[in-house]
């Protein structure tokens, strides 16, 4: 019985980062611009780097890049407006 249910969960996260992978890729190369205005124009670096966060919370940015949020306002707190040049 253990073992049936170590095969799910090891099965269940071979499925979820399958999808994460498949998501990522694209997402990666042309959704990113969408949801964050300073990736316009970056190098394959930084695209590779976010690859693997990408992959792993894809639920959350296929949510944000089908529409239904765009880019998130900036914060205005105390620490944010003294930094300010």
């Amino acid at each position: 019985m253990l073992e049936i249910f170590a095969k799910a969960v090891v099965y269940t996260l071979a499925v979820y980062a399958s999808l994460g992978l498949v998501f990522a890729v694209p997402f990666v190369w042309l959704g990113v611009q969408r949801l964050d205005s300073e990736a316009q124009g970056s190098g394959i670096g930084f695209r590779l780097l976010i690859l693997p966060g990408v992959a792993g919370f894809w639920p959350m940015f296929l949510y944000r890049w089908t529409g239904r949020i765009v880019e998130l306002p900036i914060k205005k707190n105390p620490h944010r407006l003294s930094s300010k040049p």
